[in-house]
């Protein structure tokens, strides 16, 4: 069952944005199975940078045949909804991935550009589909993350689709929705969260902190 994490009033669950536990199961299972090819001959933060960029792949993969679009303008790998209402990035995160009532937070700081697309998620994410649908730009889309949380083998692979709205310094702290769904097993043997899970600066891939703000 999916489970909501907001403020004010309830927030939309997978289906309304086009997904599915299923489909994103499938997304991070394909993702953990490339992973697992890295060994220790390739270069020490290989497996982390492949997990960032394979995830961001497989979702748009999946999703350009049901019509989704793909960027990567500033570096930011994203797909975007048919309707163009939204996007989705995936990234890595830290802490209590996949716990609405903990704290999380992703690794790397980032540039302007994201800083850019956060604050304008809170600005532009209730508007409504005729305004969506006459002319709204890339970086006035609200963009969901797919944030994820590499494990072991004791404690497997964690994941969320989170909506932030407010980035605090290089680090984003407010999320409008959180969105949590049954996540299988999905054993990531031999990771190591010290390990680089996605671009460590810049504008490559948004860097997440992750608060639970409160509602049921």
């Amino acid at each position: 069952m999916t489970t909501r994490a907001h403020l004010g009033e309830p927030g939309p669950e997978l289906e309304d944005l086009g997904l599915s536990a299923e489909l994103l199961n499938k997304i991070l299972a394909r993702t953990v199975a490339d992973v697992r090819g890295c060994t220790d001959l390739d270069a020490p933060a290989m497996a982390g940078f492949m997990f960032w960029s394979r995830c961001n792949r497989y979702l748009a993969e999946e999703l350009i045949p049901m019509g989704w679009k793909h960027t990567q303008r500033d570096s930011i790998l994203r797909v975007i909804h048919p309707s163009m209402e939204f996007a989705v990035t995936a990234l890595s995160g830290a802490g209590g991935v996949g716990d609405r009532d903990a704290l999380v937070r992703s690794k790397n700081p980032k540039g302007p550009a994201m800083a850019r697309l956060v604050e304008n998620n809170g600005q532009y994410a209730f508007f409504t589909p005729d305004e969506v649908r006459y002319g709204r730009q890339l970086e006035e889309m609200p963009t969901w993350c797919l944030l994820y949380k590499r494990g072991s083998k004791r404690n497997g692979l964690k994941s969320e689709l989170s909506l932030p709205v407010k980035m605090n310094g290089q680090y984003v702290d407010e999320w409008l929705h959180r969105i949590i769904w049954d996540l299988p097993e999905l054993d990531d043997p031999g990771s190591d969260i010290s390990l680089l899970d996605d671009p460590p600066s810049g504008d490559e891939g948004p860097e997440v902190m992750v608060q639970f703000l409160g509602g049921n």
